[in-house]
Formats: structure tokens, C-alpha cells, sequence
């Protein structure tokens, strides 16, 4: 029985040339619709600034909008403000920093869960994460009137659910990673695995640092002072991180292998 033989040298450089080749940067169709729709409804800064302003009150977050006791002051969007406010606001940006950043953290983290969830789970798990942001700033400023607006409660989900499996052997902050699709589908740690790796508990630390300087320091964003709501990247991140299991389509199957992390 004969071996195949190898193709001429000239043969194999034109099937090399020919081969098609992966962008450097590539974003799963999730992510880029989710990235372009926050940049359209960015474009209200357009709007005159009666209309701007309108809009921020009717489907930003107002902690105030849900005190029972007020009866001359009242906003707009009526009843259903209560129910919509909870996701629209993270739709909306304060200015092009405070866009840019979210969608800077977002890239990374976005896509490798973009990928492994799948556009429903993803849209719907950035939606969760949200409620759960608003659901803390309205514990921690339940008589403030001002909308918070900002999609940095979803980012911080999204970061959060994604450490569950980031610093598996093959995922996309492993030392011995694969392709970008291989590397968001690796079995995921538990919960309580996740906890006791160094690499997640080193992130944690670092993310939850991060936060409490901005709330200590009351650092802002951009120009306008825009000032940053870190009780609502807690409550995101904390969703994130305790309700991936019910989002995240990968069995774990191996468990020594999901805990193998590099």
C-alpha cells in the first residue's frame, strides 16, 4: 500500500495563499448589534435639549419614581416608566467617555460570553444583569431624584459571568489558549471552584478595588462630571457572577478538567 504523497512546494504555497485568513479583530453578531444599537441611541444627543432631556427622564433609572409617599411630584412615562426604566437605562450614555468605556470593557468580556451564550441568552442575560444594577442603586438611593443612565451594570455582568470560564486551559485569558470560538465553548468552573482560584480571586480584587475608589473618591466620567453609580456595577457583577450557570449553554462534563486553570 502506497503512502499519499506530499504536494510539490509550489503546490502547498498556493494552497496557502489561497487559504482564507481570520481578521485580527473579529466580533460575534451579538455583540456588534448590541454595541450599534447603544451608538444610535447615543445619537440623541443630536436632539434638541428639551427632547434630550425628555428622553433621559422617561427611560432612565429615578430611585425617586418608586417612593409611594409622593403625591404633588410626579414623572414622565407614568406607570410603565417603573417596569422599562429597570433596562432602558442602561441603554443610554451621559456622553462619549462614558459610552466608550463601557464598550472598551465590553469587547473582551462581550464577546467571549456573546459566543458561548448564543444572541438570545446574551440579550436577555444583559437585561437581567441590568434589572439587578438598578435594583441596587434604588436600595442605596432610594430618595434620589436624578437618573442614572449607562450600561456599566451589564459590562460588570458580563466581566463577572465571564471569569467563570476566562481563566480555563483554553479559554481567552488562559496562558494556553485556543481560537476565539473554541475558547468561549471550555467547560466553565463552578461557582464554589471559581471562588477558590487564585486567578478569579486576584480579578476580584482588583475589579472590587477599582470600584471602591471610585465610590470613595467620587470620581466622574467625562467632562460634565458625570458621576459613577458603583452600586450598580456590585449589583450587576454579583448577578452576573451567581446566575451564569442558568444562562450558560456548555455542560461542565469534566469537572477536573473545568478546573484546570492556566
Amino acid at each position: 500500500m502506497e503512502a499519499p504523497l506530499d504536494p510539490p512546494q509550489d503546490a502547498s504555497s498556493e494552497l496557502q495563499q489561497h487559504r482564507p485568513r481570520e481578521p485580527i479583530l473579529t466580533l460575534p453578531p451579538a455583540l456588534t448589534a448590541y454595541i450599534l444599537v447603544l451608538a444610535a441611541i447615543h445619537l440623541r444627543v443630536l436632539l434638541p435639549v428639551e427632547w434630550e432631556d425628555w428622553t433621559i427622564d422617561v427611560f432612565g433609572f429615578i430611585p425617586k419614581r418608586y417612593d409611594s409617599t409622593l403625591i404633588d411630584l410626579t414623572f414622565p412615562g407614568g406607570a410603565g416608566a417603573k417596569v422599562w426604566t429597570f433596562v432602558t437605562y442602561s441603554l443610554l450614555h451621559a456622553n462619549l467617555t462614558h459610552l466608550g468605556f463601557n464598550v472598551l470593557w465590553l469587547l473582551p468580556f462581550g464577546s467571549a460570553l456573546a459566543r458561548r451564550f448564543g444572541a438570545f441568552r446574551f440579550f436577555l442575560f444583559m437585561a437581567v444583569t441590568a434589572a439587578a444594577g438598578a435594583l441596587a442603586h434604588l436600595i442605596t438611593h432610594e430618595h434620589a431624584v436624578a437618573p442614572m443612565i449607562g450600561a456599566s451594570a451589564s459590562v460588570s455582568g458580563a466581566m463577572a459571568a465571564a471569569i467563570r470560564f476566562a481563566f480555563v486551559r483554553g479559554s481567552f485569558l488562559s496562558l494556553n489558549r485556543g481560537d476565539a470560538e473554541a475558547a468561549a465553548k471550555v467547560p466553565a468552573l463552578s461557582l464554589s471552584r471559581s471562588l477558590r482560584n487564585g486567578r478569579v480571586l486576584a480579578f476580584l480584587l482588583v475589579w472590587f478595588g477599582v470600584n471602591l475608589i471610585f465610590g470613595i473618591g467620587s470620581l466622574a466620567i467625562g467632562a460634565d462630571g458625570t458621576s459613577v453609580a458603583w452600586q450598580a456595577h456590585i449589583g450587576g457583577f454579583f448577578a452576573g457572577l451567581v446566575s451564569f450557570s442558568l444562562f450558560d449553554p456548555v455542560p461542565r462534563t469534566n469537572p477536573d478538567a473545568a478546573g484546570a486553570a492556566y
